[in-house]
This record gives C-alpha cells, sequence and structure tokens, in this order.
C-alpha cells in the first residue's frame, strides 16, 4: 500500500503575514558565529569518516581497474539456453595490487600520459587486468618511443611535411635529404596475422627512422585506437597508391624485382644518390613456399632501401626475429630489448589498444565471469583448412594435454571428505574456439562430477563463429576482444601455428602449452603439448640469410638467442637462455 506524506493542517488565526515574521526569526537566530563553532566541532569526525575513501585503489576483491561495470549475477547464457552459474565470493588468495594505479596504467614508462584517458579506457586499463610483466622495460626503448611520438607528430597526416612528402610522390620524384620519411603498411590475412605484422613493420620504421602509417581496410575499422599521441597512424584515404591488388610477388615496383630487372644496384649502395631511384619502393614481406619472398634483411639491401623516402610494405607474418638477424641493427636492438624475448610482448602492449566498443565487451565479459576467479586456464583451438582434424581426435589430443600438464583438477568418483588447501577454489576456463564441442564437453564433464580436490571449474566460452570470416567487423570485433580475454589467463594451451594464440600469450607475457599438429600422413598427433621455451611468437617462414652469397644458413645453429619454434620446426623464435 502507498504511503502517502500529508501537511499539518494551518493552526487557526495564523495567517501568512505571522509566518514571515517568524521565518525572519529564524534567520536572525542563526548566526555566523554559530555556523563556524558547529563546523570546526564537526569536522574531525568527516576526516575521520570520508579521508580513507577518496583516493583510494580499487578493492582487491574486484581485481578490476573499475567497479562500475555491471555484475549479472554469475550466470553465463550460451547458445540453446544453457546456463551456468559461477560462484561470487572473492578468492580466498588474491592480494592487493603491490603498485600505485598510475604506475600500473603508464606500465612503467612504455605507454605516454599524453592521452585524454576517456577517449580509449583500454589504454590505461587493460593491464590492470593482468599479473605484473615479467620484462623489465628498457629506459632506451622508453627514450626512443617518446623520440617516435615526436617525429610522428612533426611528419604524420595533416602536417605540412607530410603534404610536401606527398606532392614529391605525385610528382615522381625521389628527393636527397628528405626531412620525413614513411612506411605504409597494408593488410594481409587474419586479425592475428595483421597484429603480428604491424608491430614487425613499427619496429622496422623505428630502426630505420620512418613514420608508420596504416591501410586501414573495412573490416578493421574501429578495433584500434590511435597509438602515437597529437597525431594518426591511419593513412590518408588520397594517397595515390591504395590500392592493395597492385601488391603481389609480381609487382614491378617490388624491392626484389627492381633488383632483377636493374632498376636498383645493391653492389655499391653509397654510390648511388636518392634522386635517381623511383618514387616508392613495395616490399613484399610474404611467406611464399615457406620462405619470406623478399631478400630484405641484408645490411646492403636496407642500406638502399633507406634512401627510398616512400616505402609500401605487405607482409602475413611476424618478421621482427629477422631484423635481430640484420647486422646494421643488432646493436640497436640489444640496447632496445636486452631480453630477447619481450619484444612483442612490449611492442604488442604499447600499439595495440581496443576501441571503446571493444574494450565494452571485453571489460563486461571479464567482470561477470573471470574477475572473481583464484585462476583462469585459457584453451585456444584453431582447425586449419589445409590440414582438417578430426574434433575427436583434436579433442582426444587436448584431453591429454590436460591430463599430462595437470592443466586442471581430476575428476573424483564423490564429493571429496576431507577438506584440502584447494577446497572451494574456483578455477574458470575460457575457451577460444569456432566451435562449441570443445566447449559442451569440458563443461558437461565438470558438470556432471565432482574433482577429487574439491575446486570449482567453471567453463565459457565468448562466441563460436563456426568459420573466420577475415572481411567481416564484426567478426573481427569478436575476435579481438577473444584475443585480450585469452590473455588474461594464467595458463594457456593452444594451437600449432596459430596467429591468433601467439598474440594472446605474448601479450599475457605467459609460456603456452603448444598443442602439435600430426604429422602429414597420420591423423593423430603422438605427442599431445609441449611447452614453449619463449613467449615470442614464431616467424614461420625464416628468410634466406646468406645475404649475397644466397646460401642456406641455419641462424639457430649460429644465433645464441634464436631457436626453432616448437610447431613449426624450420620456424625461428626469440628466446632468453
Amino acid at each position: 500500500m502507498d504511503v502517502k506524506r500529508t501537511r499539518s493542517p494551518r493552526a487557526p488565526g495564523v495567517d501568512a503575514d505571522e509566518d514571515k515574521k517568524r521565518a525572519a526569526e529564524w534567520r536572525g537566530a542563526v548566526r555566523p558565529q554559530m555556523v563556524l563553532v558547529g563546523f570546526l566541532i564537526t569536522l574531525p569526525v568527516l576526516v575521520f569518516i570520508f579521508g580513507g575513501r577518496w583516493g583510494s585503489f580499487p578493492s582487491s576483491s574486484s581485481n578490476s581497474p573499475s567497479s562500475s561495470v555491471p555484475s549479472v549475477g554469475g550466470r553465463h547464457v550460451v547458445p540453446g539456453g544453457v546456463t551456468t552459474t559461477q560462484k561470487t565470493e572473492a578468492p580466498k588468495n588474491v592480494s592487493a595490487p603491490t603498485t600505485s594505479l598510475s604506475q600500473d596504467k603508464l606500465l612503467g614508462g612504455l605507454l605516454s600520459a599524453a592521452f585524454e584517458e576517456s577517449t580509449c579506457q583500454s589504454r590505461y586499463k587493460s593491464s590492470l587486468y593482468r599479473k605484473k610483466s615479467p620484462f623489465p622495460l628498457s629506459p632506451y626503448l622508453v627514450q626512443k618511443l617518446r623520440k617516435y611520438e615526436g617525429y610522428h607528430k612533426k611528419c604524420g597526416p595533416g602536417t605540412k611535411r607530410y603534404r610536401k612528402a606527398i606532392k614529391q610522390l605525385k610528382a615522381g620524384r625521389n628527393v636527397d635529404n628528405a626531412e620525413c620519411k614513411y612506411v605504409v603498411w597494408f593488410p594481409c590475412n587474419g586479425l592475428g596475422n595483421r597484429m603480428l605484422t604491424i608491430a614487425s613493420t613499427f619496429l622496422y620504421a623505428l630502426l630505420s627512422d620512418r613514420v608508420l602509417l596504416m591501410h586501414v581496410a573495412p573490416e578493421q575499422e574501429g578495433l584500434f585506437c590511435e597509438p602515437f599521441p597529437g597525431s594518426s597512424w591511419v593513412l590518408p584515404g588520397d594517397f595515390p597508391y591504395n590500392n592493395p591488388q597492385n601488391l603481389h610477388i609480381g609487382a614491378p615496383e617490388s624491392y626484389v624485382n627492381m633488383l632483377k630487372n636493374n632498376v636498383v644496384r645493391n653492389d655499391d649502395p653509397s654510390s648511388v644518390p636518392a634522386s635517381s631511384l623511383p618514387p616508392y619502393v613495395y616490399l613484399h614481406v610474404e611467406q611464399f613456399r615457406l620462405k619470406l619472398s623478399d631478400n630484405v634483411f641484408c645490411d646492403e639491401d636496407q642500406m638502399i632501401l633507406k634512401k627510398f623516402n616512400w616505402m609500401i610494405l605487405k607482409s602475413d607474418s611476424y618478421f621482427a626475429p629477422a631484423l635481430f638477424m640484420t647486422p646494421m641493427y643488432e646493436k640497436e636492438l640489444e640496447k632496445m630489448f636486452p631480453q630477447k624475448e619481450s619484444v612483442f610482448h612490449h611492442i604488442g602492449r604499447y600499439l595495440f589498444h581496443p576501441t571503446n566498443k571493444v574494450w565494452g565487451i571485453v571489460s563486461r565479459y571479464y567482470e561477470a565471469y573471470l574477475a572473481r576467479v583464484d585462476e583462469k586456464i585459457g584453451f585456444q583451438i584453431r582447425i586449419f583448412p589445409e590440414k582438417p582434424i578430426k574434433f575427436e581426435n583434436m579433442y582426444d589430443q587436448l584431453m591429454r594435454c590436460i591430463r599430462e600438464q595437470r592443466l586442471l583438477p581430476e575428476l573424483g568418483t564423490a564429493e571429496p571428505t576431507n577438506t584440502t588447501t584447494d577446497a572451494g577454489k574456483v578455477k574458470a576456463v575460457l575457451i577460444a574456439s569456432l566451435y562449441s564441442g570443445y566447449y559442451e564437453k569440458i563443461r558437461g564433464m565438470y558438470y556432471e562430477n565432482p574433482t577429487k580436490t574439491g575446486e570449482i571449474v567453471a567453463v565459457y566460452q565468448p562466441s563460436h563463429e563456426e568459420q573466420q570470416q577475415y572481411t567481416s567487423n564484426e567478426h573481427n570485433q569478436k575476435a579481438l576482444a577473444e584475443i585480450y580475454l585469452l590473455s588474461y589467463c594464467d595458463k594457456i594451451a593452444m594451437s600449432a601455428w596459430s596467429t591468433f594464440g601467439y598474440v594472446a600469450y605474448s601479450f599475457a607475457g605467459v609460456k603456452p602449452w603448444i598443442l602439435l599438429r600430426p604429422d602429414w600422413d597420420k591423423e593423430r598427433s603422438e605427442v599431445a603439448c609441449v611447452r614453449s621455451t619463449s613467449v615470442e611468437p614464431c616467424l614461420h617462414s625464416p628468410p634466406i640469410l646468406g645475404c649475397r652469397a644466397k646460401k642456406e644458413v641455419d641462424v639457430a645453429t649460429v644465433k645464441p638467442y634464436v631457436r626453432h619454434c616448437e610447431d613449426v620446426g624450420f620456424g625461428l623464435k626469440l628466446f632468453d637462455s
């Protein structure tokens, strides 16, 4: 029943003039001296009550950068109406962060503080979902990044220097002693490949003093925030060579084809004036027959390439390891990355920040299902069309890996009677796959059976798209969100050859277990999984590094910081012994 508040009726004989008279008497009774005395008496009480709340760090029980994300009660709705419930108490062994918010959000100086936080919330918040980086940041890399940001702001789109450079390009001129030089990146293949190649291209831009510009295709629009303060890395639409169809291995502007056709020479780079070169050069750094098709990682080639003011680059590979094998860059890279396997970990976390729309997907999902668990385990399953694996075989391999590496608790036959130290702890399993079968089976296993230790296992899968859609913007938004969610896991097991998985575990700074491919003539892999020696991605198709001798050189036998990849035997990976 509604309760209504009513006013007492006016007493007889009291008119409006008397009301005004009483109000005036009351105002005169409250003197300034009385207000001051009252304030001084209550001030200590106010300080005691409210002082500890202002500027405090978010509660450790939430383990999140923001408490404003609404909870959805721990229920996870999945296709088909199936729901799972999640225990919502605070984890037993979660301690408060030991560093301040300002230190965490800048990642020790990796990120610039020159951005308005609200324009890209993930830039300063996403790292708060992860453990502290295992790799100390080189002060020289920080210095290099700040210097680059100034260079990009001076020469980027919309500046007088950029307009001048474009005018020269359109006129077909490559001038001597140009103040600004550029490398223009064009996309190839899926999102994981693109992120790896963008990071590689940016590292190349740092080494060769170029401004990185990106051709943003429709399927990539709205995924990433701008990484450089006061400027843009998006290639303007009026760029004269904006047609990706013209960028292929046979393009006459390709550096290798220029060498073949005697358009340029690399036998005496110092004698070649920049003004004698074409207006731009194209680098086709794409794998071809399991080798990078352009051999551009030799000093003499780099000395010629440095003379081009405009460079267009298209790649599907993580070619950063090849830069470490280029003699003229070795010393600089040593100063930037004293720990070799931290390259993508640092460069990727510097460059890639999901837009607010994508970050909303990430943060809501994390807060709803992952924020209050004791441990997060991620499984990423990718089936490639060139080597299809039956679902039953892949699932069996995943379960063998889980058992052998003890990634999840063993099942029991009855509820445990003895209380263990792990009893009641919650482990969240995050599955990233195009297919729902792995989620259904693992969830059913832990739904129907208790664990021997009394631990609780909750299983989640954000989406299952059934097939990869390179050219779908919505698909890429979901893929980016799941890369970030996977990167918040404490342990990761992933499919061999997957660039999606490479990006996630490198962000996390976690060495994954890799689910090996079966041999080409077999349906099952004898070895379920192996632990990676490094958090670096794999370069699937290494270049020929004999340079002018053009002979095969196994770099893994001559460089102490290079090994062959666990999942791609001929591939190369940076690592620290």
